[in-house]
């Protein structure tokens, strides 16, 4: 008898610990390329010549889902020209336990691939209804003023909310978000990164940055703060574009990338995930060297439709 309560004791036991992980915040990796997707657009070469004839190794643009379950809600971190597709992945993936929208959609800067699929949201397309675009001072008057983005504040498709560097949104009681300004390409906009916190973990998102010597903190200390590190990892190396100057657009090329983290421990190392690749990055492609490579280097890369967990 002793022996047959103990047994559904530790069953009972189980059960709630499997519910309790079952209600953790947790992402979902909704896309992991540049801002023109995979394959890009005139791209003739071998590297999306690849994905044209197998369309498996399509991959859509950087953007991931913060879902929590507890409280049955989700935020959209960047809203891409792929924002269609994505939008159905998440609803794939979660069996369709939640609202197609997002509670709220995070944008990180003014380039096509982070910001453009807010289109979706106009008249024309879903019509929806004050639905919240977290944006930074710049990028809050860049969507107000300039069409046809203005239109979507106008007819109330959206409600932007206001975002300030290094102060939190809090959007629970188990999740906050802290936005930090972050060097890049600022033509129209500020860029920021996110620091996304719940009870006990932290998740780090740059997909954007020019270089880690011009980023006014330390890196790898946030990194070793982090549970999770989504970075930029645009290029591999120097001359991956050919008849072009990259330093038109700088990136930490992944190369650089390898010796700014060598001195992490290894468990710092795993928690790097690259994103945010070009089409010419062969981290697109796991047969190549380069990713084999990464990997034996202790980092890692982020995969679309990958879930991670967060407590």
């Amino acid at each position: 008898m002793y022996r047959l309560i103990l047994f559904f004791f530790l069953i009972s036991v189980s059960s709630m610990a499997q519910k309790a992980i079952e209600q953790n915040p947790y992402i979902i990796i909704l896309g992991i390329a540049q801002d023109a997707g995979y394959p890009q657009i005139g791209c003739e070469k071998a590297c999306c010549k690849r994905a044209i004839e197998n369309p498996s190794q399509k991959r859509m643009v950087v953007s991931f889902a913060l879902v929590e379950p507890e409280t049955h809600n989700w935020w959209l971190f960047e809203a891409t020209p792929d924002i269609k597709e994505q939008l159905q992945l998440f609803r794939s993936i979660t069996n369709a336990q939640y609202n197609i929208l997002p509670n709220g959609v995070f944008i990180t800067h003014g380039h096509i691939g982070h910001y453009t699929g807010l289109m979706y949201f106009g008249r024309e397309v879903m019509n929806t209804y004050l639905l919240n675009v977290y944006a930074m001072p710049r990028m809050k008057n860049f969507l107000s003023n300039n069409g046809p983005w203005s239109q979507l504040v106008s007819l109330q498709n959206i409600a932007l909310q206001n975002l300030s560097a290094d102060s939190a949104v809090y959007l629970s009681n188990k999740i906050s978000v802290i936005p930090f300004l972050v060097p890049h390409r600022d033509e129209f906009t500020e860029t920021v990164g996110f620091t996304i916190h719940t009870n006990q973990s932290n998740i780090l998102f740059i997909p954007d940055i020019d270089k880690w010597e011009k980023f006014d903190r330390n890196i790898n200390e946030m990194i070793h703060q982090s549970s999770i590190a989504l970075l930029d990892g645009t290029f591999y190396k120097d001359g991956e574009i050919d008849g072009r100057p990259m330093n038109e657009i700088p990136h930490p090329f992944i190369e650089e990338s390898i010796k700014q983290f060598s001195s992490l421990s290894n468990s710092d190392k795993m928690k790097i995930h690259f994103i945010h690749f070009n089409h010419t990055n062969p981290m697109l492609d796991k047969d190549s060297k380069e990713y084999q490579l990464l990997h034996q280097k202790g980092f890692l890369i982020a995969e679309q439709g990958m879930r991670i967990s967060v407590n």
